[in-house]
């Protein structure tokens, strides 16, 4: 008798090394040389190029120094690239935690704010080792995007005082209903020259951007103004009148205040960093993917966060998190691996030990338009309008986020968004629930072969190599998105074309659409062909919402009519050419 191999049919779980070896061994194993060391340096120069304005305006807009945002990029984006589990990512302060930072700073001081980045560095580590870094891809979509755009709202609110130069006659209140009156009261006070030098700001950058986007347009743009108003004397506020300037070098590590009281006042703060990091510093890993099409390890990557972040906290820097904007300028600019990040943090700490004096002379005014340019660019405008109108679900979800980080607390309208998202996911399959008359309600059972393997396909079907076909058994909904996508995208360069067969999925919401909607694109540009099959008329409806329509995607009725339609324009192609 015949024994078949079922080594194949059991997905052994990873080791802890396989889980937790940091990226740069991984490069290393590969074998490192001079190119990609070079590769490396001129992508990590471009992102510390980038980093410097942006981490001195994300610090100053969160209640600390722009020293303390140096510091934190410095730091912190040498640990995450040297222990993190991607190859791209670069760690530093972000403009996402810009609200949390600077309400802990108002509650508990620059003490407080140093000690709970450091706690929020246990959480992470936990969180990490506890292999939970899987579970946040958990957070639904629409929760995502509205809770970004909620940030980059109360951001741009944050910097109009800057902005315009306003004297306000009392302290800044920081919820957002209190503020809003208090900066309409004041507005007569404002001062055109700082009003035009920020306009001048946003404009050079928007220009820069758009007929000169491979320029470090943010850089600069700051260095002009700083120039600008030194030589013309212009009365605007400068770091160097605020903050007196920038250190010349780095801080000896410490640890702030310690008490039982403190840590207690602090602890929901701790794990609001934590929480938001975790989102923040993953969410951008899977960007990076997405542009490379590699892999991260997302417990490792966390346990990487941990430590930059108590190293942060040490050093009197604030939050460390995964950047969006700068991991996907390190991609662009050419980089090989974590090498470029830790690069970086070495450019920002040259940067500091030779020209921190001239940091004093950048105007504040051109920091707040460059903070304008980021809340804008954090929108995501396309998704935000996509989700309000693909259903009425995901728009609840969306828009409750979005008003609760506006106007209530980050924490819980992250909250408050998931359990809406799970509401939602249950009423979706509390809804697929159906007897229909011509299908049997409990489909017809198969038999096992001899060792109890199944088979989930006629191989017959799929005889030609060049074709994959994945059969998605299921709902397919935010949860399952993330894995289901990795299988997805393992599709190959030889592989003409991609069959997705939905005839057992009953719904799938708008993170698998987006998901797919990624796939569509990558594989166009592999010029492979994607085909889906057996969708049901409100699955199509939902795929259509997100653009995936002819022909970038071409729907059959059955798996044989997807294979049968690839063959015929095959010979199509083959009798042309």
């Amino acid at each position: 008798m015949t024994t078949k191999d079922t080594s194949r049919q059991f997905t052994l779980s990873p080791s802890f090394a396989e889980l937790f070896t940091p990226k740069i061994i991984t490069i290393l194993k590969e074998g490192y040389n001079l190119r990609r060391l070079r590769a490396d340096a001129v992508a990590g120069l471009t992102v510390a190029i980038v980093a410097i304005p942006l981490s001195m305006a994300i610090a100053i807009a969160s209640g600390a120094t722009p020293a303390q945002g140096l510091y934190t990029a410095i730091v912190g984006g040498f640990l995450v690239s040297l222990l993190g589990g991607s190859r791209f990512q670069i760690g530093g302060p972000a403009g996402a935690f810009i609200v949390l930072v600077a309400t802990t700073v108002q509650a508990h001081g620059m003490d407080g704010l140093l000690l709970a980045t450091i706690m929020s560095g246990l959480f992470l580590l936990a969180i990490g080792y506890l292999r939970l870094g899987t579970f946040i891809k958990f957070i639904p979509y629409p929760v995502t995007v509205g809770f970004t755009a909620g940030i980059a709202v109360i951001i741009f609110v944050s910097q109009i005082k800057e902005l315009t130069g306003l004297r306000l006659t009392e302290a800044e209140p920081g919820p957002m209903l209190e503020k809003l009156p208090v900066l309409w009261e004041n507005l007569p006070t404002a001062e055109p020259i700082t009003l035009g030098l920020s306009l001048l700001t946003i404009l050079t950058i928007i220009v820069l951007k758009h007929f000169r986007p491979h320029w470090p347009g943010l850089l600069i743009t700051v260095t002009a103004s700083a120039a600008l108003a030194a030589f013309l004397e212009l009365p605007v506020e400068t770091i160097g009148t605020r903050f007196g300037g920038i250190p010349s070098t780095l801080p000896m590590p410490s640890l702030p205040e310690l008490s039982q009281e403190k840590l207690m006042a602090v602890l929901p703060n701790a794990f609001a960093f934590a929480l938001l990091g975790s989102i923040e510093s993953l969410l951008s890993a899977v960007v990076a993917d997405g542009m490379t099409g590699r892999r991260h390890r997302s417990n490792c990557e966390l346990v990487a966060q941990g430590v930059a972040n108590i190293a942060s906290g040490l050093f009197g820097g604030i939050c460390v998190t995964g950047t969006i904007a700068r991991t996907a300028t390190n991609i662009r600019a050419g980089a090989h691996g974590p090498v470029a990040g830790i690069m970086h943090a070495l450019f920002l700490l040259l940067f500091i030990l030779v020209a921190a004096p001239l940091a004093s002379y950048i105007p504040l005014a051109s920091l707040a338009g460059v903070l304008a340019i980021v809340a804008w660019n954090m929108i995501e405008k396309h998704a935000f309008v996509t989700l309000v109108k693909a259903s009425r679900g995901d728009a609840a979800v969306l828009m409750t986020t979005f008003a609760l980080t506006i106007f209530r607390d980050l924490t819980e309208a992250i909250v408050v968004g998931f359990a809406l998202g799970s509401v939602l996911f249950i009423y979706r399959m509390s809804k697929t629930t159906a007897v229909e008359t011509h299908i049997p309600f409990v489909a017809e059972d198969k038999a096992d072969d001899e060792v109890g393997i199944r088979e989930p396909y006629n191989r017959t079907v799929a005889s030609d190599p060049a074709v994959v076909i994945y059969r998605i058994s299921g709902a397919f909904f935010f949860g399952a998105a993330a894995s289901i996508g990795s299988v997805l995208d393992r599709i190959g360069d030889s592989n003409k074309a991609l069959i997705i067969d939905f005839s057992a999925v009953p719904f799938l919401d708008s993170t698998a659409a987006s998901t797919l909607e990624g796939l569509a694109h990558k594989v166009q540009r592999q010029g492979s062909e994607l085909y889906f099959s057996g969708t049901s008329s409100s699955v199509r409806k939902d795929l259509a919402s997100f653009g995936l329509t002819p022909p970038l995607v071409h729907y059959e009725t059955s798996v044989e009519n997807a294979m049968a339609k690839f063959q015929a324009a095959k010979l199509e192609a083959q009798d042309s050419n």
